[in-house]
């Protein structure tokens, strides 16, 4: 019965589990990164549970606060930090599936991965001639309004 009384540990577990199967197992884009969100709010959890001090208070100093206990505020702060982290990583990755949706019109792993197989045999393993795929080659002569 001991091991229930950590529950918090167990839930994170939990959902470090449902995210890291997420991240692997998954073929969708989104999904995917629903499960690393998953992922980092089980960390985050997991943080700020061994944060907690029993009878500590907010390291706030008094006159007569000789013998008290203080909870530390370093891994809140770490955390605050890791959240905007988190959801700027997440925003970013959003913004790459939008665009390869524009570009491939799936977010399928599997699909995307089919259509580069087929670009690259089609033409001699060489990218698909886009916006989306920018190479830095020298300027030809055709290319100059000479």
């Amino acid at each position: 019965m001991e091991y229930l009384g950590l529950y918090n540990y167990w839930i994170a577990v939990v959902l470090l589990m449902t995210g890291f199967y997420a991240v692997i197992a998954k073929r969708n884009m989104i999904k995917k990164l629903i499960g690393l969100s998953l992922f980092q709010a089980a960390v985050f959890l997991l943080y700020i549970t061994m944060d907690k001090v029993e009878g500590g208070t907010a390291p706030i100093f008094t006159a007569d606060g000789a013998g008290q206990i203080f909870s530390n505020p370093l891994p809140q702060v770490l955390i605050l930090t890791a959240i905007v982290v988190g959801i700027s990583t997440t925003a970013l990755g959003l913004a790459i599936v939008v665009r390869t949706k524009e570009e491939y019109g799936s977010i399928e792993e599997d699909e995307i991965q089919q259509m580069d197989g087929q670009e690259t045999d089609s033409n001699e393993g060489s990218p698909k001639n886009s916006d989306f795929f920018v190479s830095a080659r020298k300027p030809r002569a055709e290319d100059r309004n000479v």
